[in-house]
């Protein structure tokens, strides 16, 4: 065999290995890589947006964080001056009572002082009707008379 023909055929033959390829197997594999890149690009385009969207709801979740400490000191603050009207009314609640008691109080002693005055009035009236007419049973005589009004003093 000459060698010329051998390299001419062999030339030829890889002329129509490549257009074969470029024919039949490089489409595919070029579709199939570009499906490929594409999908990636999506992916990291995906990932962007993931981030992005996570650093999003990390500020949000920041903010709504910051918001909720805000109410919650509001609303201590709020059950602070609550609690603190609470003892104030507590506080004027019990002074009214107390001051109701202390009149009643006062009040009942009034009466029972009233009553003991009435009841040393009755004494001492019928001491003195008593003495009265133990004076005008005796004879009237001043010196008697004087003993008997010594002796109803210290009676009362």
């Amino acid at each position: 065999m000459n060698i010329n023909a051998t390299l001419l055929a062999q030339a030829i033959m890889f002329g129509l290995f490549v257009w074969f390829t470029m024919r039949f197997v490089w489409p595919p594999i070029t579709s199939a890589l570009l499906v490929r890149q594409k999908q990636i690009a999506d992916g990291l385009a995906a990932a962007d947006r993931g981030k992005h969207e996570l650093e999003l709801a990390a500020k949000k979740a920041t903010q709504e964080l910051r918001t909720a400490k805000e109410k919650a000191s509001e609303i201590i603050a709020l059950a602070d001056k609550r609690a603190s009207e609470i003892i104030e009314e507590a506080k004027a609640n019990a002074k009214n009572e107390g001051d109701r008691i202390v009149a009643g109080a006062k009040a009942e002693i009034d009466q029972e002082v009233n009553r003991a005055k009435e009841g040393l009035r009755q004494q001492v009236a019928t001491l003195a009707i008593a003495g009265a007419e133990k004076i005008l049973r005796r004879e009237i005589d001043a010196k008697a008379h004087a003993d008997m009004l010594s002796v109803i003093a210290n009676e009362l």
